[in-house]
């Protein structure tokens, strides 16, 4: 079996009727993932302040994936604001997590953002199992949330609420 033959791939796009820079801002707090990751997952940041998003930085998560705990790490790939960036994991549950962001000003004044996940599970066969039963749903899940939200989270964040 081909390494890569049980690699799959998630992409949203979203836009935003906010300037690209106040979008990238917001995305450039590492603790403002806990607000775009639903509550269901206990997710919170555990590297302590201050975290200098830079390439290279690394990041580390504490969060609960069907009720059962799990920590997360992840690196800093690409740092190229106000455009994109690159997470990579580097400990958890995935055998590959790679997470593009992108952000795209339309023209208007508003943002296009893009997120690509590449991502892989351990355990061959019975990975592709897990993936198919819950785990593509899951994903969906964390995604769909993160569109409801994201929005009003950036909002509150540029006026300092």
């Amino acid at each position: 079996m081909v390494s890569g033959s049980y690699t799959h791939v998630l992409e949203r796009q979203q836009r935003l009727a906010l300037p690209i820079e106040t979008v990238f801002a917001f995305y450039g707090q590492a603790r403002n993932l806990e607000e775009l990751t639903p509550p269901w997952m206990g997710f919170h940041v555990i590297t302590p302040e201050p975290i200098e998003m830079r390439q290279g930085t690394l990041i580390d998560y504490r969060l609960s994936l069907r009720g059962v705990p799990l920590r997360w790490r992840t690196r800093i790939e690409l740092w190229d604001p106000p455009t994109r960036f690159i997470d990579l994991q580097l400990r958890g549950p995935y055998s590959l997590w790679e997470h593009l962001h992108t952000f795209r000003d339309d023209g208007d004044g508003a943002t296009v953002i893009g997120d690509r996940v590449r991502y892989r599970l351990p355990l061959g066969p019975l990975g592709q199992f897990a993936h198919a039963l819950l785990v593509r749903r899951d994903l969906e899940r964390v995604f769909d949330y993160r569109e409801q939200v994201v929005a009003e989270r950036i909002e509150q964040s540029a006026v300092g609420v």
